[in-house]
């Protein structure tokens, strides 16, 4: 499928305004950061009184996927052309990242730029330039091979 085929601008800006009213309500009513990184490595700090919230938020974002795919499949079937080996690798790599970064593109690029936050904006820029090289690097100099 062509970038222009899975081109869906409606859609796209109704998941940009959910995102953006879940992260002001967070903000809001609990002086938290909605960045996924951070509210999921919380839970394994296990402050007291901390623990709850973040749990049901990451609940949520499990059941507000499931509850799409029992409607709407057809958005799941996606097709990786990478190894799992590949996969696993930049999965820790992102990992990694996000605490080098002090967060992910959520926490960082949502939120912080929101908040005109001139950390978050360099951190944001820094992801974009990373991810565009490495899929310069992985498509165009290995040849897609990983």
């Amino acid at each position: 499928m062509s970038p222009m085929e899975s081109f869906t601008p409606i859609a796209s800006t109704i998941g940009g305004v959910l995102i953006g009213i879940a992260a002001a309500g967070l903000l809001m009513f609990h002086g938290r950061i909605a960045g996924i990184s951070g509210i999921a490595g919380g839970i394994f700090r296990r402050e007291p009184g901390d623990m709850a919230w973040r749990v049901m938020f990451l609940v949520g974002l499990l059941a507000a996927g499931v509850g799409w795919s029992f409607f709407f499949p057809q958005d799941y079937l996606v097709e990786i052309e990478r190894s799992t080996g590949a996969l696993i690798v930049a999965g820790l790599t992102v990992g990694i990242g996000t605490q080098l970064g002090s967060g992910c593109t959520s926490g960082h690029g949502v939120c912080g730029i929101g908040r005109l936050s001139k950390r978050s904006t360099v951190a944001t820029i820094s992801f974009m330039i990373t991810a565009a090289l490495t899929v310069f690097v992985v498509n165009e100099v290995l040849g897609g091979a990983i």
